[in-house]
């Protein structure tokens, strides 16, 4: 395992992890919204004993640059994938897998540079737009609770708001106790000024995933109020060659919720690739 960083395209210093064998297919973690690149756990060491594991800090996010602006431009999220890739020496065969708001970061990506570099995409309790009106961009129910106090500057403001939303990505069980935690760690720590920016822009990729010309699998929660079962239909229902698993009851960390599962599914479709 080693932790690097590249510079994107307007400076931000972007770090990630690389695991697993070098020459194996390249698998791209795109975390959500205050996030980091941690929050896979043991998902993302099972999937690297097989793959090429790349899991990325997005700007704003872990110990990657928290740039003052920016946060509103497509270009500069799909700049942060497309570095990262160059600096590994990847130009073809990649598979980028995104959940929640790293499904909006990957069709960026998808948007500006296509699809020479990728082989396939994963979409995990995924958005890939977002904005009022923009269609497969709703949002859920817990996210809607959450905010605004989850922008607060206050501490305890907003822990009691990430209460709930915390929950909503683990699922049921004291058992995800520890999984839980890392993931409260990792919002709390993201500054809340990357939290409140990350909401306030409108990106509309629908033409990308309707010209997509490589396979896409949707991995979805029936029960997710975070990011709602909608948008993942609406992702498999616009790309032409996408599956969809759909898990019933299942909320919105399903890395978490059912890591087995979780890994079997992804592992299954790189296999197929």
């Amino acid at each position: 395992m080693a932790i690097r960083d590249v510079v994107s395209a307007d400076g931000t210093n972007i770090v990630y992890r690389v695991s697993g064998p070098a020459q194996a297919r390249p698998l791209v973690l795109l975390h959500g919204w205050s996030a980091n690149l941690r929050c896979w756990g043991a998902a993302a060491d099972h999937l690297a004993a097989r793959f090429r594991v790349i899991a990325l800090d997005l700007r704003g996010h872990g110990y990657s640059d928290a740039p003052a602006t920016g946060y509103d431009d497509p270009k500069n999220w799909a700049a942060d994938v497309a570095a990262v890739l160059a600096a590994e020496g990847i130009d073809s065969g990649a598979v980028l897998l995104g959940w929640s708001y790293g499904g909006i970061v990957l069709s960026d990506y998808l948007t500006v540079y296509g699809t020479g570099a990728v082989a396939g995409v994963v979409y995990t309790g995924s958005m890939a737009n977002i904005g009022p009106g923009v269609p497969g961009a709703a949002t859920g129910s817990m996210m809607q609770e959450a905010i605004p106090g989850v922008f607060e500057e206050s501490a305890g403001r907003a822990v009691r708001a990430f209460g709930a939303f915390g929950n909503a990505n683990t699922g049921p069980g004291a058992d995800k106790g520890p999984d839980a935690q890392r993931l409260f760690g990792a919002s709390l720590a993201t500054l809340p000024a990357v939290r409140k920016a990350l909401f306030y822009r409108t990106v509309d990729n629908t033409g990308t995933l309707r010209a997509l010309d490589v396979p896409v699998l949707v991995l979805h929660g029936t029960a997710d109020r975070v990011v709602p079962i909608e948008n993942g239909r609406w992702i498999a229902d616009t790309v032409p060659n996408a599956r969809a698993s759909f898990w019933e009851d299942a909320q919105h960390g399903l890395f978490i919720e059912d890591s087995a599962r979780f890994v079997a599914e992804v592992s299954a479709f790189l296999d197929g690739l």
